[in-house]
């Protein structure tokens, strides 16, 4: 039986294309939606981006017949936008007339009136839309083609308990062949036993040999002047270091290390081995809370406030760096003074940039992470990483639990969808980090606030 999809404006909002994501069925934009598209179209934000390509779309359908009688598309389905601008007698009463979204109800409800056969369905983004949808006997949905289930992501390390016989046996091999059951590329395997505080063994999956080996590029050495402090921490470390993984994702509440990981394996790399011409480090602008409003300035002294926090985590680096050098060279004259952070910018080695002005860019043979990755859409996610040229690792970092952006949650922004769409890539890898080692306290703020 065809099915018949009225669509919310925030779903044309979020993807433009969502007119093709029920194929074989009928879709229907109210007018409600499109007055309110035209709203959007005039930013250079993402959503006025969206909103102009929507009506780009509509405007090239409209060429085949007319968008009130309905267009076929390419999938199979029909497009038609409602005419329709008020609220159905029957339901005057329940809804006020003049709030968009209850017209935009208003039209579902018509629908599902003139075709009792059919199984009408609103799809918003907006919670409150389809609770009030619900209220009012039709039948309403989440936007979800993207979705994920973030309770089963992959975390990229694998879990086996053993024997502590089992575990000093495969510290002595060299290789191991897989039967533990890894089956995607640049896995990791930790082995424990029971009861034990700290872990036994990491190891990484080959798996074009099927094979288990030891880690290869990081041997518990200080990068940068820091150390894995737990096993996700040197899994992570590992495909940090390792230049044939173009794009590696890292997931972990607040103080499990991502983006001081990210930032000392890119410093390391682009100043210390000089595998990469420079290391860019950006991230979405959004405020935690009230918006202070527009900030006076050049383009860097606007984002300043936007940046702090690696500002915060560079400076930490910098310090344990200068820390490790005073440790070598003590009883030493004329030890070597270590750069700071604001030379490294002078010189080109570090470039801070916020996401604002990533589009157009070609980035090559550079180093660049992706802080609160988790603030993206997938669309935006798409955007930045086809920015990276020959040569260039993309490193994404965020914790799905903190999203600060409307419509998107942990099974739908960009991050999670990369982490679930990339896991069988062998230019790929993730590390999930569990344990918080920024602070005792951060930690019980993690876990129970």
């Amino acid at each position: 039986m065809e099915k018949i999809y009225v669509l919310d404006t925030n779903v044309i909002i979020h993807d433009p294309t969502a007119i093709y994501a029920y194929p074989k069925d009928k879709i229907v934009i109210p007018i409600t939606v499109i007055e309110e598209i035209d709203q959007f179209k005039k930013g250079l934000d993402e959503k006025s981006r969206n909103a102009r390509q929507f009506s780009r779309i509509l405007d090239s359908l409209r060429q085949q017949n007319s968008l009130a009688k309905g267009v076929k598309l390419k999938n199979g389905g029909t497009l038609q936008v409602a005419l329709a601008h008020k609220v159905d007698e029957e339901m005057e009463n329940i809804l006020i007339t003049d709030v968009n979204d209850n017209l935009i109800l208003g039209t579902a409800y018509k629908f599902k009136k003139d075709n009792p056969d059919k199984d009408v369905i609103m799809v918003s983004k907006d919670a409150n839309v389809r609770i009030k949808a619900d209220a009012i006997g039709l039948k309403a949905i989440n936007y979800e083609t993207e979705a994920i289930n973030f309770e089963e992501l992959y975390t990229g390390v694998l879990k086996k308990e053993v024997t502590g016989a089992e575990v000093e046996d495969f510290k002595k091999q060299t290789e191991v062949k897989n039967t533990f059951g890894l089956t995607s590329y640049n896995q990791f395997l930790l082995l424990f036993e029971k009861d034990k505080f700290r872990h036994n063994v990491i190891a990484k999956y080959h798996k074009n040999e099927n094979v288990v080996r030891p880690l290869q590029f990081y041997k518990g050495e200080p990068i940068w002047g820091i150390k894995a402090l737990n096993p996700e921490q040197e899994a992570a470390f590992d495909i940090l270091l390792d230049d044939s993984v173009k794009i590696v994702s890292m997931i972990g509440i607040a103080g499990t290390g991502k983006t001081l990981l990210a930032l000392a394996a890119g410093l390391q790399k682009v100043i210390e081995e000089e595998k990469y011409t420079k290391l860019i480090v950006t991230r979405p602008i959004f405020p935690l809370g009230k918006d202070i409003g527009y900030l006076p300035g050049t383009k860097k002294e606007k984002y300043n406030p936007w940046m702090q926090p690696i500002y915060d985590n560079m400076e930490i680096l910098l310090q344990s760096r200068e820390s490790q050098e005073e440790t070598k060279e003590k009883g030493k004259f004329g030890r070597k003074r270590t750069s700071s952070l604001e030379e490294f910018l002078d010189y080109g080695f570090i470039e801070l940039e916020p996401l604002t002005y990533i589009r157009g860019r070609s980035l090559p043979d550079q180093f660049m992470i992706v802080d609160e990755a988790q603030n993206l859409t997938p669309h935006e996610m798409k955007t930045i990483i086809t920015r990276a040229g020959d040569r260039t690792k993309v490193v994404l970092t965020g914790d799905p639990y903190q999203i600060d952006i409307p419509y998107l949650d942990s099974e739908s922004n960009g991050l999670s969808v990369v982490v679930d769409k990339f896991k069988d890539e062998k230019i790929s890898g993730h590390v999930t980090l569990v344990k918080g080692e920024r602070s005792m306290l951060a930690d019980m703020a993690a876990k129970y606030l």
